[in-house]
C-alpha cells in the first residue's frame, strides 16, 4: 500500500543546511529518485531484550531487525547479504520527530500504535503480546516504505544513516539541532492565536482532518463491537459441535451423521481466531489513516503559525511607520502616554527627535526585511504543503479503497464458509 514515489520531488525546507556548492547537505540523491527504487527495505523480525534504562532501572523492550539490500545488486544476479541494524520503537520515534521538524510542510507518515487501541475484549492489549508485536513489525516496515518512497523524505541523509548505521546515527540527528526547533515548534503549535487571512484550502483541510479522524474512530469502535459479537457466535458453534458429538454417542442410526455434523461445527468455531487476526491487519490499515489525520492537521497548524507571524510582523511594521510619521510631523494621531507628556511638558529637543527618528528608520528596515522573510516562508509553506497534501490525498483514496474492498471480500468469504458449514451439516442430517 505504500506510495510508489513517482511524484516529482518538492524542494526541501529552508531550515535545511546549504553546502558551499548550493546543494542541500541533508539530501544525498538526485531529484525525483526515491530511495525505495534503489534499495529493498524490510523489518524482518522482532526480538525481546532486557537492559537498563536511562535511570538504571531494569526494563524489558522489543527491538526490530531492519534489513536493506541494493536493488541493483539483486537485478544483476548477485544476492549479497543484506545490511542489518537493530532498532527500538523509540528510535523510530526519534527519526519521525526529526522529519516532522525538518519538513513541516510534509504530511509525515505515522508510526504504528505504541499500545493497542480499539481492540475487542478477547484481544490482548499488552504491548509485549506476540501478535501485537508482529502487527507492529508490519506497521514499522510500512512506515519505512512510506518514507523511502516519498519524493522528499526518501532523500534525507538521516534516513539513510538510520537504515544502514548500527551506531552513531543518533549523534548525527542531534547534531542537526532539530530538538531546539522541536521545542519551539511545540510551544508555538500549542499556543492559541487567531489568524486574520488564512489560506482557505488549509482551513478546509484542517476541518477535513478532524472529520476523517472522527469517522475512522467511529468505524474502528464499531468493528471492535462486531468482532466481540462475531467471536461469541463462532464459539456458540463450538457448543453445537460438543452437543452433536455427545448426542451421537447414544444414537445408533443417527450417530454417524450427528458426529460428522459436530466435526464441521468444531472446525468452524476454531476458525474464528485466524479470521479475527486477519481482521486486525485491516484495522491496522484504518488506524494508520487515523494517525495520518494528526499529521495532516500539523501541516495546517504550521500554516496558521507562519501566517500569524507574518500578520504580526506586518502589523508591527505599520506601527513603526506610523511612529516615524508622528516624529517627522510632530502630530500624534493616536492617544499615547508620550503624546500626553509632550502636551504637558512640551516637545523634545530636535537632536532627541532626530536620534529617535534614526532609530525608528533602522527598526522599519529590519521590519521590512522580517515581513519579506515571513512572506516568503508563508508562501513556500503553502505551495509545498499543498503539493504534498494533494499527493497524500491520492495515496489515501487508493489505500482506503483497497483496504475496505479487501475487508468486504474477507467478510463475504467468511459468510460463504458459514453457509458451507451448514450445508455440510444439512447433508449429514439427510444421511441419518
Amino acid at each position: 500500500m505504500a506510495d510508489d514515489g513517482k511524484e516529482e520531488s518538492v524542494a526541501t525546507d529552508d531550515d535545511s543546511e546549504t553546502g558551499a556548492d548550493g546543494s542541500l547537505s541533508n539530501t544525498m540523491m538526485e531529484d525525483g529518485s526515491t530511495l525505495l527504487r534503489r534499495m529493498e527495505i524490510c523489518v524482518t523480525e522482532a526480538e525481546k531484550r532486557s537492559g537498563k534504562n536511562a535511570v538504571s532501572m531494569q526494563e524489558t523492550f522489543t527491538v526490530y531487525l531492519v534489513e536493506t539490500r541494493p536493488i541493483d545488486a539483486s537485478g544483476e544476479g548477485h544476492n549479497p547479504a543484506p545490511d542489518s541494524v537493530w532498532r527500538r520503537y523509540s528510535e523510530f520515534e526519534l527519526l519521525r520527530n526529526y522529519l516532522i521538524v525538518t519538513y513541516p510542510y510534509i504530511v509525515v507518515p505515522p508510526l504504528p500504535e505504541k499500545r493497542a487501541e480499539f481492540v475487542w475484549h478477547k484481544l490482548s492489549a499488552d504491548n509485549m503480546d506476540p501478535d501485537f508485536v508482529e502487527r507492529r513489525r508490519v506497521g514499522l516496515e510500512n512506515f519505512l516504505i512510506r518514507v523511502a518512497s516519498h519524493p522528499v523524505l526518501s532523500n534525507d541523509k538521516i534516513l539513510y544513516h538510520f537504515l544502514t548505521e548500527e551506531h552513531g546515527w543518533k549523534e548525527v540527528v542531534y547534531e542537526t539541532g532539530f530538538q531546539a526547533k522541536s521545542d519551539s515548534r511545540l510551544r508555538a503549535l500549542s499556543a492559541t492565536f487567531r489568524v486574520r487571512n488564512p489560506d482557505k484550502r488549509f482551513m478546509e483541510m484542517k476541518h477535513y482532518s478532524d472529520e476523517l479522524q472522527s469517522h475512522l474512530s467511529q468505524l474502528l469502535r464499531a468493528r471492535a463491537r462486531v468482532a466481540d459479537r462475531l467471536y461469541g457466535v463462532y464459539k456458540v458453534h463450538g457448543n453445537y459441535g460438543r452437543v452433536f458429538s455427545e448426542w451421537s454417542a447414544i444414537e445408533k442410526e443417527m450417530g454417524d451423521g450427528l458426529q460428522s455434523a459436530g466435526h464441521h461445527m468444531d472446525a468452524y468455531a476454531a476458525s474464528i481466531d485466524d479470521i479475527l487476526e486477519e481482521e486486525e491487519h485491516y484495522a491496522d490499515q484504518l488506524k494508520e489513516y487515523l494517525f495520518y489525520a494528526e499529521a495532516l492537521r500539523a501541516v495546517c497548524r504550521k500554516h496558521e503559525l507562519t501566517q500569524f507571524e507574518l500578520e504580526m510582523a506586518s502589523q508591527d511594521l505599520i506601527s513603526k511607520k506610523q511612529q516615524r510619521e508622528e516624529l517627522a510631523t510632530g502630530i500624534v494621531r493616536t492617544f499615547s502616554f508620550k503624546g500626553m507628556t509632550h502636551k504637558l511638558f512640551g516637545q523634545e529637543a530636535p537632536e532627541q527627535r532626530e536620534a529617535r527618528l534614526k532609530l525608528v528608520e533602522e527598526l522599519i528596515a529590519e521590519g521590512e526585511e522580517t515581513v519579506k522573510e515571513k512572506t516568503i516562508e508563508c508562501e513556500e509553506h503553502v505551495e509545498r504543503g499543498w503539493v504534498d497534501m494533494h499527493r497524500f490525498k491520492e495515496q489515501k483514496d487508493k489505500d482506503l479503497r483497497e483496504a475496505l474492498i479487501n475487508y468486504a471480500v474477507m467478510q463475504i468469504s467468511m459468510c460463504k464458509k458459514g453457509i458451507q458449514v451448514w450445508s455440510n451439516a444439512k447433508e449429514c442430517f439427510l444421511k441419518m
